[in-house]
């Protein structure tokens, strides 16, 4: 059976094996990172940050990315995406500005527990994970780099991954399908969902390809996300990270 929530922190360097926690030793360090060693170093990526050597790198290839710094580093997986898009949330909804002009001051926690950013049951955080992994994994193939050669090349290095085989049917089931953002979208069961749907895919993103700016301005309207908050998740996202 998959384990979604799993699979979320190897995409994203979450919590360590065993550790029944959301956090552990961050992303991008121990871990799946140690572990994977010198094939992190030519799978390109985010370079250092999200998901270097995990399977994010696989799919974006030698694409331009964003690595998570300051302290959304001591978080993993489910907790990194849902506190990105709450704090971007609640600042919204408080009226304040975006401002993205200087990394984080204040350490970013993870989300409320028994919210739709971090729900308590285990029914709903599998399936959240599912609804951030195909966003992850869609958004990485907006602009069209993901062929069937790339395909291929991905498959045959997710040998060198620790996945079993119920992780690496999910990939690859995704990566075959059709790019259908409105699928992406009806799977937002709430509008804090929907925010964390799309932190997902920017994340995954480079915002700076035409072809990608306009998947997520489609994927924005899709998930009925106001203009405002809209700004508000680019400018956490680009605050909490920087370029790879």
């Amino acid at each position: 059976m998959l384990d979604a929530k799993r699979l979320l922190d190897q995409f994203l360097g979450g919590a360590q094996p065993g550790s029944g926690t959301l956090t552990g030793q961050g992303i991008g360090g121990g871990g799946l990172d140690q572990a994977l060693g010198g094939l992190s170093k030519h799978l390109g990526g985010f370079g250092g940050g999200a998901a270097v050597g995990g399977l994010a790198g696989l799919l974006l290839g030698g694409k331009g990315g964003r690595k998570l710094a300051g302290s959304a580093l001591q978080l993993g997986g489910i907790a990194v995406l849902g506190g990105l898009a709450y704090k971007a949330y609640r600042d919204w909804q408080a009226g304040k500005q975006p401002a993205a002009s200087a990394q984080q001051s204040t350490p970013m926690l993870p989300p409320p527990t028994d919210t739709p950013f971090n729900p308590t049951s285990e029914v709903d955080q599998q399936a959240l994970g599912r609804h951030l992994l195909r966003a992850m994994i869609s958004a990485a193939k907006a602009d069209g780099h993901i062929d069937a050669t790339e395909q291929a090349s991905i498959f045959a290095r997710m040998d060198a991954l620790p996945l079993n085989a119920e992780d690496k049917a999910f990939v690859v089931d995704e990566l075959r399908k059709p790019l259908d953002v409105d699928a992406v979208a009806r799977a937002a069961r709430s509008p804090e969902e929907a925010a964390e749907i799309y932190t997902a895919s920017l994340l995954a993103i480079d915002i700076d390809n035409p072809a990608e700016r306009g998947y997520l301005a489609m994927l924005a309207a899709r998930l009925n996300l106001d203009e405002g908050l809209v700004k508000h998740l680019h400018a956490t996202v680009e605050a909490a990270t920087q370029k790879a």
